[in-house]
Formats: C-alpha cells, structure tokens, sequence
C-alpha cells in the first residue's frame, strides 16, 4: 500500500500529539448537546471526530485545504461531513452558522492569518464561540529546539512554521480586532509519548527539509537522502528523551477562546 503523508500522518501523529490537545480543547469549550461545530483547518479531523464521539446530536463539519487530508478523514469518520476549502475564504451554505468554531494547530500555516480570523467569526451564530491553539515558541519545546540546528547544520536557516504564531498576545489582538469578545489565552501544556521513537524523528525531519528554502530547490532523492541524515543525527541528540523505542517529551500550545 502506498502511504502519502496524510496517512503517515494520522498513523503516527494524530493519536499521541493532536488527540490530547483536541480532547483539552473540548473539554475548556463543554459544547452543549446539539451544539453544531466546524473544525477548521481540521487535517485528519481529530477534534470533530472527539466532538461526534461525545455527542452525536449536532452536526459536525470539518474543512481543510488539503483533499488527501479529508480523504483519510472521511475513511476514519464518514459520518462527519467533511469538505475540502480555504480557511481564508469559506464556502458556507445559504444561511449556515455554528456555535463553535474550532481551529487547533492551523492558524499559523495560514498565508492571511487576519482573513482567515475574520472567516472563524463569519461562520459564527449568535453568541458562538471560537477556541484556536497555536504551538509555543521553538525555545519552550526542548526535543524540537535541540534537534532543530542539527537541521540547520545540512539546510542553513530553517524557520520552523509549525512554532510560527507562537505569541500569545499576538493571537489574542487578532482575534479580538476580527470581532471576538472576551478573548483570553491559556498555555496547556502536555508530555507526549510517541510509542515509535524512530518515526517521528524522520517525519521531523522530512518536516525540517520542507519548510527549509534548501529543500525546496532538492530533488525527492535528495531530500530524502539529507532527511535520513538529520533524522540519524537526531536520535543521538534525542536520547534524553527516548524511553526503548519511544520517545516522549512536554510540549505546550497557547489557546485561545473568544465569544462573538
């Protein structure tokens, strides 16, 4: 069977690093029964798929950009309604409004991150309310900071988008002029346990080399080739936290929740 990476992503990913985080998120939102949700941003659709699985009388919808991600969705979750579309520019129905919005760990690969802020409002009810979390800075995540300039040393200049939004005011202001009210942000912090040590060192390293402007000018042989570099001298500097074939370590996010 051929993997592309959204597979590789809800095998090794979804479960031990978005799940927690999803599951937080909702409990902070405690939607009411028949609340009507959009998971914006949604990849694979964990936080609609927590969502569904705690009530199954509102109706659920997950969008995302990428069309290989809702595939894996809809094969995981075909009761949801899942659709491909731009978070900075949403196809909403005649009429259609949620009560919460949700968009975890999407914001910040967002090119108008003040456009896509205003569509969360616009997909809004009356009295709806958004919760959005974005990763916190590179410096507070020690296995991704120590393996980072290991990176930089086969690529040069990495900027890690994944940690691109990381301050916590700066999400708070610009959910607030989009035309949020009482707008606050939390850090939730997590430790994550990846039961696959090995893989996710490579696949933070297929990430490194295709945020990197190096890796966009490589080949697929190449990129490979030097990601399989980076992840090999990675698992050496990873042994702080490696436990067997496991690796686990904290990491936190900001969250942000704000009514209309």
């Amino acid at each position: 069977m051929n993997f592309n990476f959204a597979d590789l992503y809800e095998a090794h990913l979804v479960a031990p690093l978005f799940q927690p985080f999803a599951a937080a998120t909702l409990d902070a939102l405690a939607p009411a029964p028949g609340e009507h949700l959009l998971d914006l941003a949604c990849g694979t659709g964990i936080v609609a798929r927590l969502a569904h699985e705690r009530d199954r009388s509102g109706r659920i919808v997950g969008v995302d950009i990428s069309p290989d991600m809702i595939a894996v969705a809809r094969r995981s979750a075909p009761a949801i309604e899942w659709r491909v579309g731009d978070a900075m520019q949403l196809s909403l129905e005649d009429g259609e409004a949620f009560d919460i919005v949700v968009c975890q760990q999407g914001l910040q690969f967002v090119p108008d991150r003040s456009a896509a802020a205003r569509e969360l409002v616009r997909a809004l009810g009356p009295r709806g309310r958004v919760a959005v979390s974005t990763w916190r800075p590179l410096e507070e995540s020690p296995f991704f900071r120590e393996v980072h300039p290991i990176a930089e040393r086969h690529l040069g200049q990495v900027v890690d988008r994944r940690h691109g939004f990381a301050d916590a005011t700066a999400l708070e202001a610009l959910l607030r002029e989009a035309g949020l009210r009482d707008t606050r942000v939390t850090t939730l912090t997590r430790t994550i346990r990846f039961e696959d040590g090995a893989a996710i060192i490579r696949m933070n390293a297929m990430a490194l080399v295709g945020m990197s402007e190096a890796g966009k000018g490589m080949s697929d042989e190449e990129r490979g080739r030097v990601a399989g570099a980076i992840a090999a001298e990675s698992a050496a500097a990873a042994a702080a936290w490696v436990d067997g074939a496991s690796i686990s370590f904290e990491l936190g996010t900001n969250l942000a929740i704000g009514r209309r």
